[in-house]
């Protein structure tokens, strides 16, 4: 399985749009980072977790020419917000785009995407195949992938976070129940959300996340979904723990 991340940062992106912070003003492209999402290159499918209000120029970006299937953790728009660039994939490969996501998360899609699920349809527009999730707990198979959903709370939001195969990814969280570690444990690549080092109402902070993944212990471990608070990336990372890293976006880890 090769994994890439289409993008690290938070809902506002880095560097934010007015702020002129050490981080927003790097030059180190590490960064320089869109909204949260990752590629899955995994038993010859091409699938994305999370598509984005950047998801055009990240796929443009890596070369994503083939795509699967969209799997969603939530419906929240900095990981929903660019959907309708799926009409790409529609033209290129003729088929409708499969769409994973919990029946909450569907629901929130067909408002916000009326035109998309409209009876009578605009020539030109998104066309999807719905695939909900409906087990926290069961696995679930996109394209023929085993998929283990991973609970999470992302303030009093229930989220999901995904197990396939040995890689574990889970974004948007300030909450892991016992079961949910247990889920995770023995994966060796976990990804986990680490925002700042200040407390937060709805993500772990840099410290909450690493505490996780020690007890977890993984081979490998990356962070996500990272605010221009957290810090620049080549101080940050040299004080982690050796088997943990700061993510980046266009970075490709292989499992």
């Amino acid at each position: 399985m090769e994994i890439t991340f289409l993008g690290t940062g938070t809902s506002q992106g880095v560097p934010v749009i007015g702020c002129s912070c050490v981080v927003c003003r790097s030059v180190d492209y590490r960064d320089k980072r869109l909204r949260v999402s990752v590629h899955l290159q995994v038993q010859g499918k091409s699938i994305i977790i999370d598509s984005g209000p950047d998801f055009r120029q990240q796929a443009l970006r890596e070369h994503i020419n083939h795509l699967d299937a969209l799997v969603f953790t939530h419906e929240h728009k900095d990981h929903t917000g660019g959907l309708d660039d799926i009409r790409a994939y529609n033209f290129r490969q003729q088929q409708d785009m499969p769409l994973y996501a919990e029946p909450r998360v569907l629901d929130q899609l067909r408002r916000e995407y009326e035109y998309i699920f409209a009876e009578h349809k605009y020539p030109g527009i998104p066309q999807v195949q719905v695939h909900p999730i409906l087990s926290d707990t069961d696995s679930f198979w996109v394209e023929g992938v085993e998929f283990q959903p991973i609970r999470a709370l992302h303030y009093k939001l229930p989220v999901l976070g995904f197990r396939v195969e040995n890689f574990t990814y889970v974004t948007d969280a300030n909450y892991l129940s016992p079961e949910a570690l247990e889920r995770m444990r023995g994966s060796e690549v976990i990804v986990l959300n680490a925002l700042r080092h200040e407390q937060h109402i709805s993500h772990f902070t840099l410290q909450e996340a690493i505490d996780i993944l020690e007890d977890l212990a993984p081979t490998r471990a990356y962070l996500t979904h990272i605010s221009h608070q957290l810090g620049r990336h080549r101080e940050i990372e040299a004080e982690l723990p050796s088997f943990i890293k700061l993510a980046y976006d266009g970075l490709r880890v292989v499992v």
